[in-house]
């Protein structure tokens, strides 16, 4: 699959990390509603694949390698649009599960570019495009750790509680102008990298996450509702929603079954 950009259209949605989990479930769904999707992360073989997936199945998709802490590269990508209609900042995730005093510095700051750096990236190059859409959509998928804090998860918390403060700050300063600003906020969701990548590749740690749990969300769950909120009228801005499984309660309330 080719990794030009397509042709600038206000139905353009670019979907951040989508190589895998929500990213790429995100992009299924916003190709299916009718976007064309560009789907973008530092992964090109999983991008290429999802895109073209998407293309045999009759949607427009097309695969753009990109590191959204690259300043440089994301100012380029930027250039090839006129219009763009949504931005899906998804990329992010968590490294470590360590108490603040024995936190790694370094996972603490990796977590912080992707979760907070590369939103801010993305959303300052492509609102130019989003406003002249006459009808954009700005969403940042950050997590119920940006709302609320746990033992082991202050570096993650930290840098989503910095992508949730980012949107409602966006959201704020742009009033008045036609651009809409979505915050959609995930519980537990199990996929098949994020606890793994957390664990720094420990399977037995990653599946004692979920360890009990009957049904975590999805993926596709999220992106469900990620599609949902993007598709409401335009006047309709989902300012924050927040998306747990039945059974979690918080994110240190979690009902696990008996084994």
């Amino acid at each position: 699959m080719a990794t030009a950009v397509p042709p600038a259209a206000s139905r353009i949605a670019v979907v951040t990390g989508a190589s895998s989990g929500i990213g790429a479930a995100t992009a299924r769904r916003l190709a299916e509603a009718g976007y064309r999707v560009v789907l973008t992360a530092r992964r090109k073989d999983r991008i290429e694949a999802l895109a073209e997936e998407l293309t045999a199945a009759g949607h427009s998709a097309t695969a753009y390698p990109l590191d959204v802490t690259d300043r440089a590269a994301v100012d380029e990508f930027a250039t090839a649009f006129r219009t763009v209609g949504v931005l899906v900042n998804n990329a992010g995730g968590a490294l470590g599960a360590d108490p603040v005093a024995t936190g790694d510095p370094q996972d603490w700051r990796t977590m912080y570019e992707t979760n907070v750096i590369g939103t801010l990236n993305l959303t300052q190059a492509l609102l130019p495009k989003l406003d002249a859409s006459g009808d954009g959509t700005v969403v940042v998928v950050s997590s119920t750790a940006g709302h609320a804090t746990y033992e082991g998860g202050a570096g993650y918390v930290a840098a989503k509680h910095g992508a949730h403060v980012l949107a409602e700050t966006l959201r704020l300063e742009i009033v008045g102008r036609p651009v809409r600003v979505i915050e959609v906020a995930p519980g537990m969701v199990k996929t098949e990298e994020f606890a793994l990548t957390r664990f720094g590749g420990d399977a037995e740690k990653a599946a004692k996450v979920y360890e009990g749990v009957a049904e975590p969300l999805t993926a596709d769950d999220v992106a469900d509702t990620i599609a949902w909120a993007v598709t409401r009228p335009p006047h309709v801005n989902i300012d924050l929603l927040v998306v747990r499984p039945r059974a979690q309660a918080s994110n240190s309330k979690v009902h696990r079954e008996a084994r």
